[in-house]
């Protein structure tokens, strides 16, 4: 465990230096202002409180920016250290691989967490003053925080097994902002446009809710939707929040980040200094 600290320690300080942390902090914070000012105009029509209105419009912002954000933390990750040189030197000292990883592990999470939390804690706090019902959605906001800490943990086990697996930090930018598009913008696309196709058939009834939980994007999404009192205001993905057990979606939100990292780990074994 000493170790593993001392390990995310060190990659704390290297994000802080490179300015990570500012830039997540900041990107969270700004989207997160910019969702509390607009979402007020709904609450009146859904018949909820401020709060729950804007945790539905966070859980969107989280859909999008919580991977984006673990994947440009992370892809550097392995592929950096074997560019610069570096990753010989590290592996000399008494580290395993395994606790190397957890350490870059816990220093990313720590990040992401610290700016999830200042991004919701604007939202909180604008929801509490224009709303004196908002305090009735901090359940739903606690739910949207560690959910979202898992999903990002989910996306740092893949940014970590594609630095890895490309080795050079051009490679594995290309890779990570392509698999963004594929598994957050394209995936929805494509499924929208096979349930078209199929016209309420064996798809859309038996294979196309598999098909979202198998998404650790739409698992987070169908999770804090379906308990949400608000999931009106994300008309596009209700009726697969409500058709959707949510101990499915939970599952999936839960094994997602554990087979992300044993993948990344056993792609780190491969790589050779």
């Amino acid at each position: 465990m000493t170790r593993i600290l001392a390990s995310g320690r060190a990659e704390f300080l290297i994000a802080l230096r490179n300015r990570w942390v500012t830039i997540a902090v900041v990107m969270m914070a700004l989207f997160s202002m910019v969702l509390s000012a607009a979402g007020s105009a709904p609450t009146g029509a859904l018949g909820a409180d401020k709060l729950s209105v804007t945790v539905a419009s966070l859980t969107s912002l989280a859909v999008y920016l919580v991977p984006l954000v673990a994947l440009l933390m992370s892809f550097d990750a392995v592929a950096g250290e074997v560019e610069r040189g570096t990753l010989p030197l590290v592996l000399t000292y008494p580290v395993s691989r395994a606790e190397l990883l957890l350490g870059k592990f816990t220093a990313h999470l720590a990040i992401l967490a610290l700016a999830v939390a200042v991004g919701y804690g604007i939202a909180v706090i604008a929801a509490m003053v224009m709303d004196p019902r908002a305090a009735l959605g901090i359940p739903a906001l606690v739910r949207l925080f560690w959910t979202s800490l898992l999903l990002g943990a989910t996306f740092l086990g893949i940014g970590y097994a594609i630095s890895a697996f490309a080795r050079r930090p051009g490679a594995a930018a290309g890779l990570v902002i392509g698999l963004w598009l594929v598994l957050i913008v394209l995936y929805d696309l494509g499924l929208l446009a096979a349930i078209v196709a199929d016209d309420g058939g064996v798809f859309t009834t038996q294979v196309f809710p598999w098909l979202l939980l198998g998404n650790p994007a739409d698992a987070f999404r169908l999770y804090n939707l379906a308990a949400s009192e608000a999931t009106a205001a994300a008309a596009g993905i209700a009726g697969a929040a409500n058709s959707i057990p949510q101990i499915h979606a939970l599952a999936s939100i839960m094994l997602w980040p554990i087979a992300a990292f044993g993948l990344a780990l056993m792609a780190f074994r491969k790589v050779t200094p």
